[in-house]
């Protein structure tokens, strides 16, 4: 059966100018039938606010600076997974070269020992091997087995487990430096402006409202001006979710551009593609690429509505609840009044465990259609986003701090913050700043995203 929509406009609020559409024009007070009016606004849209997923899940503190910088920590144990050797199988020693991408020089010690396995799919083949001899790329090693070396056809892995010294010998050569990875971002200007002329402020018009942010009552003229700073509320968010660096060298002068949350996820976070993961062998994937970084116990998940319910669906059916006739007898305990048939059926679920505790939660921005709702190309179904806070030394402060992995720098000093500006200029409305007759609201803010620990994230694309 299909399902018929209203039809609906994209751009249902903004107006810039007065037009006859939105006022009474049939001034016949002989007619009998003259329209009965409300004079409260009706929420048809409901709350059209789209922003809180980062109050919910982030923080905002000041910065002083065009850029941002912070470190955060590498790996504590190595391991190469493109080394090639060459012997090929059964000799005592071996040199191995290291091909890995990125790498310069092999941060293996003489003395150290190693696990060596082969990569081809399916094989055993695995050696024990001290290293004797390092330069560069090149690792000279001794096997431990008296067959030396096994029969590898292709590249392998190694990682150290120890090390071994005879007695009487000199210490470790050398030592290791702890190895970090420095990221940066700049924060964007976003502006917003709402205008009205001093002539249109002359005629008050009473609208009664209810708004996003709670509030209720009479509001005139400056009922526009409200929403507008809703609307950039909004902005402050998405902005931080959408932006990207400016890569195009010819449109560099117009626009820096920033790293928003998408962005960072495509570059170095965990990217789940080709639909929702609908079964717990997709989420046992997750499970294990999580195991290989931070292992954050609990995370919360940000999904758009179908997703939602293609993780409902999926705990129903494990729960013991199929649907279909002569079923609800045996459907599951779970949910409200523990499902009972003959009282309520609750088939909605706010987490569950999987290795780690995942939390779910719906996200407006990705069910909007004014936004992100209903996309074709480019289309996130959700983001995976780990509880709690990571430690990095904050190249401003100086030291080590605790930081949300999700959190919002805004410029400010002594003397301007620039988190949320707010100024009138005109010479209507109380203003008295400028020779033009209107009133003029301005709205500013100067802001970056800092996505600490984006290999703890995941994003899920359809």
């Amino acid at each position: 059966m299909a399902l018929n929509t209203p039809g609906y406009s994209l751009t249902p609020a903004p107006s810039q100018v007065a037009l006859s559409s939105n006022y009474i024009t049939n001034f016949d007070f002989l007619n009998q039938y003259l329209p009965d009016t409300y004079e409260k606004e009706f929420e048809r849209y409901g709350n059209r606010s789209v922003s809180s997923f980062l109050r919910m899940v982030g923080a905002e503190m000041p910065s002083n600076s065009d850029l941002i910088k912070w470190a955060e920590q590498g790996r504590l144990h190595i391991k190469y997974t493109a080394v090639t050797s060459s012997d090929a199988g059964g000799g005592d020693t071996a040199i191995l070269t290291v091909a890995d991408a990125g790498v310069t020089a092999a941060a293996v010690r003489v003395g150290q020992t190693i696990m060596i396995s082969d990569n081809l799919t399916g094989s055993t083949l695995t050696n024990k091997a001290i290293v004797t001899g390092v330069s560069g790329l090149t690792i000279t090693v001794a096997f431990y087995e008296a067959a030396g070396q096994a029969a590898y056809t292709g590249a392998v892995t190694i990682f150290i487990y120890g090390s071994e010294f005879a007695k009487g010998t000199q210490g470790m050569v050398d030592s290791l430096e702890a190895e970090d990875e420095i990221f940066d971002n700049k924060p964007i200007i976003i502006k917003d402006k709402y205008a009205v002329s001093g002539s249109d402020m002359a005629q008050i018009g009473w609208v009664e409202v209810t708004t996003e942010n709670g509030a209720n009552g009479y509001l005139w003229y400056l009922k526009s001006e409200h929403e507008t700073r809703l609307r950039f509320e909004d902005y402050l968010e998405t902005a931080m979710i959408e932006s990207v660096p400016m890569a195009n060298t010819t449109n560099a002068t117009l626009a820096a551009g920033s790293e928003g949350l998408f962005y960072v996820l495509e570059d170095r976070g965990n990217v789940w593609s080709g639909g929702n993961p609908t079964t717990l062998d997709d989420f046992d994937s997750i499970v294990t690429r999580l195991d290989k970084q931070g292992s954050i116990e609990e995370n919360v998940l940000f999904l758009d509505r179908e997703f939602s319910f293609d993780i409902d669906d999926m705990l129903a059916t494990l729960g013991g609840f199929t649907g279909g006739a002569g079923t609800a007898a045996n459907a599951a305990s779970f949910g409200l009044f523990d499902n009972d048939r003959d009282m309520a059926l609750n088939l909605g679920f706010s987490g569950f465990r999987r290795g780690y505790d995942f939390y779910k939660s719906d996200w407006k921005y990705l069910n909007d259609i004014t936004m992100r709702g209903g996309l074709v190309g480019g289309s996130v179904s959700g983001v995976l986003v780990p509880a709690g806070s990571t430690t990095v030394y904050d190249q401003v402060l100086g030291k080590n701090a605790k930081r949300p992995f999700l959190h919002v720098r805004y410029r400010a000093s002594q003397t301007e913050d620039r988190r949320m500006k707010t100024w009138i200029t005109g010479s209507a409305g109380g203003a008295s700043n400028s020779d033009l007759d209107a009133m003029e609201v301005h709205f500013l803010s100067e802001r970056a995203l800092c996505t600490l620990g984006a290999n703890n994230f995941v994003l899920f694309k359809d």
